[in-house]
């Protein structure tokens, strides 16, 4: 099985939609959408992804499922400085660096940071709602992997976010997603592909065979969107 992520286009946040840049973003990756053997799509409920999707779906008639657990990551914690709500993927080096747990797959969670809000919550929402999907599909959790009784090589396609899309993988691969949110940046309109893999009948688990792949935009002359990136200070 292929499980294939799309970022949606470069956003307008204000209005959940995206700019005149990210619809030109998402008219090149429909052209890379329509070129694949898609079984099922699936997009997240917010106006960015389904703007990015639409692109790609009215090209070759077809529809996605939107599934609330898609949406990006809507955790939150407590920032110790100013008391307020802020959002978990998005932590200040000098912080989240000093906290060792949050480098373990296990142990993030127990980090005072995660526990001052309902990230827990969220995450296990998320991987209830991804391990349910697989299941439909013959996958079904075991443990940290999965079993099937006859896996096969349908691809799924989700459009989605960066926060989502890491916390999703996270759990797919058995890493604490906090090393995903600090470490790694997927540009606008990027594929991200993860490809089960089972070397021993019924056995499976996944890896990522591709990482914010922007081939498309580069193909097209069109240069990626650095939003939700930040780069060094001049």
């Amino acid at each position: 099985m292929k499980l294939v992520f799309v970022r949606h286009g470069d956003p307008d946040y204000v209005h959940d939609s995206l700019t005149a840049k990210g619809r030109v973003e998402a008219e090149i990756l429909s052209g890379r959408i329509a070129g694949m053997q898609v079984r099922d799509f699936y997009c997240s409920p917010l106006g960015r992804a389904q703007e990015t999707a639409a692109y790609s779906l009215e090209k070759i008639g077809r529809t996605a499922v939107t599934k609330d657990w898609l949406r990006e990551f809507p955790g939150y914690v407590i920032d110790s400085q100013t008391g307020k709500r802020r959002i978990p993927w998005d932590l200040m080096p000098r912080d989240w660096t000093a906290c060792r747990g949050l480098y373990d797959k296990e142990a993030w969670l127990l980090e005072p940071v995660m526990k001052s809000g309902d990230v827990a919550e969220v995450y296990k929402r998320v991987c209830d709602g991804i391990d349910g999907l697989l299941e439909d599909y013959g996958y079904v959790r075991e443990g940290s992997m999965y079993r099937t009784q006859g896996g096969n090589t349908d691809t799924l396609v989700f459009f989605c976010h960066l926060g989502i899309t890491f916390a999703i993988m996270a759990h797919l691969i058995g890493l604490s997603p906090v090393m995903l949110w600090q470490g790694f940046f997927v540009a606008p309109t990027s594929v991200t592909t993860l490809v089960s893999e089972e070397r021993i009948p019924g056995e499976v688990f996944f890896r990522c065979v591709g990482l914010g792949d922007i081939s498309h935009l580069y193909q097209a002359g069109e240069e990626a969107s650095k939003s939700g990136f930040f780069e060094e200070m001049r």
